[in-house]
């Protein structure tokens, strides 16, 4: 594909069309960043245009969660367009390609209501008594009111070679005899997508077409419609670029019907996913970088990003019953979780915690979030990992968990005497923590000396302490947590733990 960087050579305009059909698809979602690394890569022009034209199927809600979707991912578009409001155009273009002999009406009723055909013979290419049918008696049909579908004459007994270059691919050709006749116009009046894309691609000035591989073959009727626009719009054929399918495990597409909402984008939002770690997840679908970096922020995608970089095998998206998400996106999240500054990280936190019903000062979340931050994968994991730092009282727990293990056969665990261990580094906490400074170095100096006078070592002095104040063995660094907590909600919890432990004491 050539550089437009080059000179001479405008910068390129490309567009992201979605059909508003449904919510946003991961592979349309990787479309559209794909499109904007390419823009913006190369200084160039990012169009989105809803591809509406299908009223049957088209709703408001699809075009909000499009919206909500690409919003979500964080990247901007620079103009935006709706196919059905051009729709105009669409027609008057139908009707100068009629005009000039490159499409005839066909008023078979099987066809005239369909934008394809197949038959159980094979492929449908044309029907030549329609193909034939001389104008005046096509002219004279329409009059009449007679349904048709307003095909394309697709040139045949030519030896016509229809070829391009593919960005990804490379170079691409077939037969224009096997192509079938295929529609401009439904019996209805409305375009249909060949017709429309192409016109509007046309229309908009734009140079490069980057889409789904599952688009390659329409490219084929796509030069015949650029063709026959001619003067009428103006503008060579865009450069084409086709990307590879997403797959999953079992190498079936991915799909809305067949594999449910682990294709849509806002699954991995509502899971708790940044938009810049999905990001990074999508461009490695298929595309990689010359350093083979996995790890990116968008700026060095941005500035590394080539179709040259495009694979051509299908991507495989990872995904079981169990788990909805890839490991590598999981990952992906987590390194970028880890490199966020704590205010921004603190702010994505936030909605989680009062989703799950925790009204929090952001002062307090802010004060949590680097205790946690090298403990949780997506941003929900935020509820559990935290979820002690907010609740007046702890969920109950076993009170054998107050207990420290010795190294060993836990089964040869003395519970009595070794209760009786950690009833007495509760007891000595409540003596030394009232007067000790909330602060880390304050709190490890005088628990460490409290150690020391009870003959224990650092493990078994903290953990009846960590366990006492959230309510798990597994939590955050104890005296950093002691300091969010504050004294006295330690001391409270810690009172509550000693009552537990009297029944095994």
């Amino acid at each position: 594909m050539p550089d437009p960087n080059s000179s001479g050579t405008p910068t390129p305009r490309v567009r992201f069309a979605p059909s508003p059909t449904g919510f946003l698809h991961v592979g349309s979602a990787r479309t559209f960043t794909f499109n904007w690394l390419y823009a913006r890569h190369n200084h160039g022009t990012m169009v989105l245009r809803l591809d509406d034209t299908d009223l049957e199927r088209n709703t408001e809600a699809s075009v909000q969660s499009i919206f909500e979707g690409l919003r979500w991912l964080g990247l901007d578009w620079d103009e935006e367009y709706k196919q059905s409001e051009r729709l105009a155009l669409h027609r008057k273009q139908a009707e100068a390609i009629f005009a000039k002999g490159l499409a005839y009406r066909d008023f078979t009723p099987a066809h005239a209501a369909d934008e394809e055909h197949s038959s159980s013979q094979g492929a449908w290419l044309s029907n030549p008594g329609m193909r034939e049918l001389p104008r005046e008696d096509s002219d004279r049909r329409a009059a009449s009111g007679e349904p048709f579908a307003l095909r394309f004459r697709v040139p045949r007994g030519e030896g016509r070679i229809l070829q391009f270059v593919d960005g990804v691919y490379g170079a691409q050709q077939k037969l224009a005899d096997e192509v079938e006749d295929f529609a401009l116009l439904r019996s209805d009046g409305m375009p249909t997508y060949h017709l429309a894309s192409c016109v509007d691609d046309a229309d908009l000035r734009i140079s490069h077409i980057i889409r789904g591989q599952d688009h390659l073959t329409n490219t084929f009727k796509h030069l015949l419609i650029f063709e026959a626009l001619g003067e009428g719009v103006g503008v060579a054929p865009p450069h084409f670029a086709h990307l590879p399918l997403l797959v999953a495990p079992d190498g079936t597409k991915l799909s809305k019907r067949k594999h449910g909402p682990v294709v849509s984008v806002t699954t991995y939002r509502d899971a708790g996913f940044l938009p810049q770690a999905f990001v990074n997840f999508l461009c490695l679908l298929g595309w990689s970088p010359k350093n083979d970096r996995e790890f990116l922020s968008l700026d060095e995608i941005r500035d590394l990003f080539t179709l040259e970089g495009v694979n051509r095998a299908n991507a495989v998206v990872n995904f079981t019953d169990d788990d909805p998400f890839d490991a590598k996106a999981v990952w992906l999240n987590a390194e970028h979780i880890r490199a966020l500054p704590v205010e921004e990280l603190s702010r994505d936190l936030q909605p989680f915690f009062e989703q799950a019903g925790f009204h929090v000062s952001p002062e307090k979340v802010a004060a949590v979030t680097p205790l946690i931050r090298e403990r949780i994968k997506l941003l929900r994991d935020a509820v559990p990992a935290a979820d002690f730092f907010f609740l007046d009282k702890l969920a109950p727990y076993d009170p054998a968990e107050l207990i420290p293990l010795k190294k060993g056969d836990p089964k040869k665990q003395d519970l009595t005497g070794d209760a009786a261990l950690a009833l007495r580094v509760l007891q000595t906490a409540l003596e030394v923590l009232p007067a000790t400074t909330f602060d880390h170095d304050s709190l490890d100096k005088a628990l460490r000396e409290a150690a020391v006078s009870l003959g224990l070592k650092a493990g078994p002095m903290f953990q009846p302490i960590r366990v006492a104040v959230c309510g798990r063995k597994n939590a955050p660094p104890l005296f950093e947590t002691m300091v969010v907590l504050g004294r006295e909600v330690c001391l409270e919890r810690i009172r509550e733990a000693e009552k537990n432990l009297q029944s095994l004491a």
